[in-house]
C-alpha cells in the first residue's frame, strides 16, 4: 500500500513532477527499501565471502596466461550462489585498454555448474564485468587489436566479487583476432547492464549507472532504456494499483465502475508516458544530456548526500560536464500541462499548480537520490561490481 501511495504521488491523484529522471522507478525503490531495511544489511553481510590468493596455476599452452586471485580448490559450500567478476585491461605501459573483448567460459573436466561463453567489451575506462556468474573453475580470455591474447583461469567460490588486479595484454601482431568496438558499442553494453538491474530483483532501477565514467548514450539508446521502463510489466501493475485507489477514494471528475477505472488507469498511464518520453528521451536528447543517476558510492556521508542533492538539479551531460538539468525540469513543466488535455475539467491544474508541482517533484528527486547512494544499491542484483565514482558535479 505505501507503494503505490508513491506511485500516485508521481502519477495520478497529484501529478507531480511527471518528467522528473528515473520517474517511478526510484519512487518505488525508496519505498521498498524503507520495508526492506532491516534485511539488507543482513543479506549484504551473508553473500560477502573473501577471496584468498592462491599459488599460481599450470600455465595454459600458445597464450600467456594471468592467474585469478580466486581459490585453486573449491570449498564445499551449502549453496551455489552466484558472484561478479570484474578487472581492467590495461597495456603494459598501464594505459587502459578500450573495446578488448573478454570471454568467460567453464574449465575443468566436471565443472559443478555448466557456463555458456559470454563476451563483454571494456569500457572506456578498460574495465569490465561479468555478474551472476555460477560458482567454480573458470577461464578468461582477452583479445584486442594490436594485443598478443591473454588466457587467465581460477576458481570463483560461491557468491564471490572477484576484483581482479588490472591485467596488462603485450604488445603484438595477430592476424587471427580482428576486434573493433565504437563508442556506441560499448555504451550499448553497459546499459545492457544497467536494464538488469531491479530493486528486490523485481521492480525496475534501470536509470542508475554503477560504472564509473560511462560512455554518453546516443539519441537511440536513450528511447531504448525510455520504452524499457515505459512497458516493463511492473509499470502497468503499479498503474493499475494507482488507479485503483483512485477509484476508491473517488478521485477526479469520472463515474464509478469498469468505465470510471479505465479513465482514470488512462489518464495515470498517459502521465506516466509522457513524463517518462520527454523527461528521459526527447529533452535529453534535444539538450545532449544525460538522463541517468550515476552512483557515487565514495566520500565522507555529507559529501554524499550533497552530492545526490545537487543531482535534482544538475545532470551530466554528453560532454561529460555536469549542467542544469534542463530535460528534467522541462520535462516536468510540458508533461505536467499536457495532462489537462485528458483529465476532466474541473481536475485540470493551472500554469503556478505546474510550476508547483515540478518545485515538489524535484524535492522528491533529490530524496530518492538520497536513498539510491545509501540504500537501493544493497536490493539491487546484478550491479557492476567496479569501483565507485568519485566525480563531484
Amino acid at each position: 500500500m505505501a507503494c503505490l501511495f508513491f506511485f500516485i504521488l508521481r502519477t495520478g491523484s497529484c501529478r507531480v513532477s511527471t518528467g522528473v529522471r528515473r520517474y517511478h522507478t526510484v519512487t518505488v525503490a525508496m519505498v521498498l527499501c524503507l520495508a526492506a531495511l532491516p534485511y539488507a544489511g543482513r543479506a549484504q553481510q551473508s553473500a560477502q565471502q573473501p577471496s584468498q590468493p592462491i599459488p599460481p596455476a599450470a600455465q595454459l599452452p600458445s597464450a600467456p596466461t594471468t592467474q585469478l586471485p580466486c581459490q585453486t580448490t573449491p570449498t564445499p559450500q551449502p549453496e551455489a550462489i552466484p558472484g561478479n567478476i570484474s578487472g581492467i585491461i590495461t597495456d603494459s605501459d598501464g594505459d587502459v585498454v578500450v573495446g578488448a573483448h573478454v570471454t568467460l567460459s567453464r574449465s575443468g573436466q566436471n565443472p559443478p555448474v555448466d557456463l555458456s561463453p559470454r563476451t563483454v567489451i571494456t569500457s572506456g575506462d578498460g574495465a569490465f564485468l561479468f555478474s551472476g556468474v555460477p560458482p567454480g573453475p573458470l577461464s578468461l580470455s582477452i583479445a584486442a587489436n594490436g594485443f598478443v591474447p591473454q588466457l587467465a583461469s581460477g576458481i570463483l567460490l560461491s557468491g564471490e566479487s572477484c576484483d581482479l588486479p588490472a591485467i596488462a595484454l603485450n604488445s603484438g601482431f595477430t592476424t587471427s583476432v580482428q576486434v573493433t568496438a565504437s563508442q556506441s558499442e560499448i555504451a550499448q553494453a553497459q546499459i545492457g547492464e544497467e536494464e538488469k538491474q531491479r530493486v528486490l530483483g523485481v521492480f525496475p532501477n534501470f536509470y542508475v549507472s554503477y560504472i564509473p565514467n560511462p560512455l554518453p548514450l546516443n539519441p537511440g539508446q536513450k528511447f531504448q532504456l525510455a520504452l524499457k521502463t515505459l512497458i516493463d510489466p511492473i509499470s502497468f501493475v503499479l498503474i493499475g494499483g494507482a488507479a485503483g485507489i483512485e477509484q476508491a477514494d473517488n478521485n477526479y471528475a469520472w463515474e464509478d465502475g469498469a468505465h470510471g477505472y479505465g479513465k482514470r488507469y488512462a489518464a495515470d498511464y498517459g502521465t506516466f508516458l509522457t513524463g517518462d518520453m520527454l523527461g528521459n528521451a526527447v529533452f535529453p536528447i534535444v539538450f545532449k544530456q544525460d538522463p541517468r543517476y550515476f552512483y557515487k558510492g565514495a566520500g565522507s556521508t555529507r559529501s554524499r548526500v550533497l552530492y545526490a542533492i545537487a543531482n535534482a538539479v544538475v545532470c551530466k551531460g554528453d560532454n561529460h560536464h555536469w549542467q542544469f538539468a534542463y530535460s528534467a525540469v522541462l520535462g516536468s513543466l510540458v508533461a505536467g500541462g499536457i495532462s489537462n488535455a485528458y483529465y476532466p475539467a474541473p481536475n485540470r491544474n493551472g500554469a503556478a499548480h505546474i510550476f508547483e508541482s515540478t518545485a515538489i517533484g524535484t524535492g522528491l528527486s533529490a530524496i530518492s537520490n538520497i536513498f539510491q547512494e545509501f540504500v537501493v544499491h544493497r536490493l539491487t542484483p546484478h550491479i557492476p561490481a567496479n569501483p565507485p565514482a568519485t566525480a563531484k558535479p
